[in-house]
This record gives C-alpha cells, structure tokens and sequence, in this order.
C-alpha cells in the first residue's frame, strides 16, 4: 500500500512518463489519459433523448456540433496560450487540456439539425432530440391455399 501523497496511480505515472513516454500520452491529443474528456450520460425521456456531456474547461465558442447521415458529431479544441516565460515564471508540469476532441453518436438519418437543440452551461453542454418511432414490422398476412 502506497502513502495517499503518490495518489493512486503513482506507478501508473512514473512508468508511463519515464519508463515509457510513448505509451503514456494519447496519439492524438498528445495529452494523457485524455480517454476521460468527454464523459457523457444519455438519457431517455418518453419524446426525447438527452446527452450531458462534460467539458470542463472550454467555452461555448470552442464547442461545434455537427449532424451528419445520421451521426451527431460534438467537437471541442483548445489552444494553450504561452505566456513569456520571464513575467510568470517556467511551468514545471502542465496538466490542464489542450488540443482537440471530439465524440459521435448515430442518432438515425431521419433528425434534421433543427430537431436538435444544445444548451452549454456549467461546462457541461446538453443535447436534447426527439425521439424518432420505430418502424413497426409489416404483419405476417397469410393466403388460404384453395
């Protein structure tokens, strides 16, 4: 058992940053552990379906969706701003976000992108659609053999 301070992913960190850098970060984003952005929960109501989706961090501007054959596409990008390293010091680690990500979901080629309407507060953005009927099965009708 590890001391609290390591945290608990503190062989996770030195053998992933040290032992082997490549493994560690994603392709990419170039960020670790950046299969964690973009938590989502679906839910279903009896009309609609709603997705909250969590981007801590970003603002509305740098929030895209895009509807397309049927896939609904969210997109997020963040641009690191360097500031000059003599007024605020050298960053020994950086850990917040920067890059892009971004997430779909087949929601049927019948919505049209005004049927979806996106909200974003509290970093956290919310899609609402409708639901769409399924289509019901045509009934098995049978022919009497004379």
């Amino acid at each position: 058992m590890f001391p609290a301070m390591f945290g608990e992913r503190m062989l996770d960190d030195f053998f992933n940053e040290h032992m082997m850098p490549a493994f560690g970060r994603n392709a990419q984003t170039g960020m670790r552990n950046a299969e964690y952005l973009m938590k989502t929960d679906v839910r279903q109501t009896e009309q609609t379906y709603e997705l909250d989706i969590e981007l801590p961090g970003f603002k509305k501007e740098e929030v895209g969706i895009e509807l397309d054959k049927g896939c609904l596409t969210i997109r997020a990008a963040k641009v690191q701003q360097d500031e000059a390293e003599g007024t605020c010091g050298r960053y020994l680690r950086r850990e917040r976000f920067s890059g892009a990500c971004s997430r779909s979901f087949y929601v049927g080629e019948v919505l049209e992108p005004e049927d979806v309407s996106a909200r974003f507060e509290d970093g956290i953005l919310k899609i609402t659609f409708p639901r769409v009927p399924e289509k019901k099965q045509p009934e098995k009708k049978t022919v009497a053999i004379a």
